[in-house]
């Protein structure tokens, strides 16, 4: 997952400051990504303004460094618009962001869309529990060094009910958002300040 495109997708819907885009990746966006540092943000906006995809404007502030806002050149949109309406390839680990960050951009598709991806994920996981769940996990051990076999084993099956509990979770929350989706339904309370718009 490119940190180019969660900035071009928050970009797209407001132009901000590498300050509020920071912010946003600490706050809103704070699973998205782990651990994005300012230096990050901005060699990435300054990679993004050299490949055309964003531009900027100087706001002068008395007293402290001018700020610069960026916003999306219609390149940019293209860039970010194939990466989110393209090919969803699920990752090894259902863990990993590439989901929940085309999610977070729900807006820019269609319910459609949405339904397509949730689809190729919750395909994709389904497959993968019927071809691992019961897979032979045991591993050969020769130790070097002092090594408690059954204290190993019994973490280790903790480990694999844990993921494997995770995963089911993962699963159904996905089948349950592609169902409502399906029917019409809300999915959840607006939070506070947003609007919940819906289209027939």
């Amino acid at each position: 997952m490119k940190l180019e495109n969660i900035l071009l997708g928050v970009l797209l819907q407001r132009p901000s400051t590498g300050y509020d885009l920071k912010k946003f990746l600490d706050t809103a966006g704070r699973f998205l990504r782990s651990n994005t540092q300012m230096s990050q943000v901005y060699r990435s906006l300054g990679r993004m303004e050299d490949s055309g995809w964003v531009t900027h404007d100087v706001h002068p502030r008395p007293g402290a460094q001018d700020a610069k806002t960026y916003a999306v050149t219609a390149e940019g949109a293209t860039v970010f618009l194939d990466w989110l309406k393209g090919p969803y390839h699920p990752p090894t680990r259902f863990q990993d962001p590439e989901l929940t960050v085309r999610l977070t951009f729900a807006g820019f598709l269609s319910v459609e869309e949405v339904i397509r991806l949730l689809e190729t994920e919750i395909t994709t996981r389904r497959e993968e529990i019927a071809r691992y769940r019961f897979r032979d996990r045991r591993l050969p051990r020769e130790p070097g060094l002092p090594f408690d076999h059954g204290l190993a084993d019994r973490v280790g099956e903790w480990s694999h009910r844990t993921g494997a509990a995770a995963m089911d979770a993962h699963v159904a929350a996905c089948e349950v958002l592609r169902q409502k989706l399906l029917d019409g339904e809300p999915i959840g309370e607006t939070p506070a300040g947003a609007t919940e718009s819906r289209t027939s």
